[in-house]
């Protein structure tokens, strides 16, 4: 006898599309809906279980409701020209009106009370600016994130009070840098006195050394003059003991 038609509605009902890059997690979503009026039980199941984590991977759907199934593919080294070749199949089956064992349910399951249906895993990789686009919308993300936690607990300090040992420590704190600005203050003047004093004292002695150069110089002309006067002496000497010998 042939299986029955799938009861549940899946969403997409052909294939399960994965947009990579590949180097991390890649998640897909698969929504089954059950539009009959009995609960419905299903399986998913998949040709490579190491490749994928799928959560919830069975259970029951109610009557005229619907779940989103998340499957996970683990992260791998794409390769464009390797078709993939990795399937899935949702089994289901109508859950008897009074339900106490799942597993019992499906071990005694006839093989005309099984419906399924078999989707194909397709790999995709990005354009280059829908890599751009979703670089840019993840920094917009990311810093309206940062905005709206800086938001919140800026928010939640100005909404909950403080206690007597929040306010102690605090009164504490600026204490502590009062006296720290304090300290740096009589540092810095300390230091303004300091060089005034040592500019003091290089004016001082530029202006000793100064005057000890036009001593010096003084000094020296002086001694310049002595000798040649002395010089001149001993000429004139000279030349009268010559004078006087020619004489005589």
């Amino acid at each position: 006898m042939a299986r029955q038609e799938q009861v549940l509605l899946l969403e997409p009902q052909h294939e399960l599309k994965f947009r990579g890059p590949f180097t991390d997690v890649v998640t897909t979503t698969l929504k089954l809906a059950n539009p009959t009026d009995r609960n419905v039980c299903f399986k998913v199941k998949t040709t490579a279980p190491r490749r994928y984590c799928v959560r919830p991977n069975s259970g029951v759907i109610d009557a005229g409701t619907s779940i989103n199934v998340s499957v996970m593919l683990q992260p791998f080294d794409y390769d464009p020209n390797e078709k993939s070749k990795h399937k899935f199949m949702v089994q289901s089956l109508l859950a008897p009106p009074e339900m106490t064992d799942m597993e019992g349910v499906w071990k005694e399951a006839k093989p005309e009370e099984l419906m399924d249906s078999k989707l194909r895993c397709v790999f995709e990789l990005p354009a280059e600016n829908e890599k751009t686009h979703d670089v840019d919308t993840n920094k917009v993300l990311s810093s309206s994130l940062l905005k709206s936690e800086s938001s919140t607990l800026s928010m939640k300090s100005m909404g909950s009070p403080l206690d007597d040992g929040e306010v102690k420590r605090i009164m504490e704190e600026c204490k502590r840098l009062q006296m720290e600005v304090q300290r740096l203050r009589e540092e810095n003047r300390q230091i303004r006195e300091e060089d005034g004093l040592r500019m003091r004292k290089n004016t001082a002695m530029s202006s000793q050394h100064s005057s000890h150069s036009s001593t010096s110089g003084v000094a020296v002309k002086e001694e310049g003059a002595s000798t040649r006067m002395l010089a001149l002496v001993v000429l004139f000497f000279v030349i009268g003991v010559i004078i006087g010998k020619l004489v005589l």
